[in-house]
């Protein structure tokens, strides 16, 4: 039986480089990624937050919602 000298409790290098690189990607990614975790304010919502807050009138609200929708 031949022995290989590994080292680092039995890992080869590589595996610990790929548990670097996961743990690095899980924890130090921005939370901002396309489709993940947030989600960026449509142009229908900030209308309607506009509305709620009372910046504009139901008129306008209607009018706009309209716009954007159609």
């Amino acid at each position: 039986m031949e022995y290989y000298n590994y080292g680092f409790w039995g890992m080869h290098f590589g595996w610990w480089l790929i548990w670097g690189v996961l743990l690095f990607w899980i924890f130090a990614t921005p939370y901002n990624i396309p489709g993940q975790r947030t989600k960026e304010n449509t142009a229908l919502d900030i209308l309607k937050k506009r509305f709620a807050t009372g910046q504009i009138n139901n008129e306008e609200y209607l009018e706009k919602k309209k716009i954007l929708e159609g």
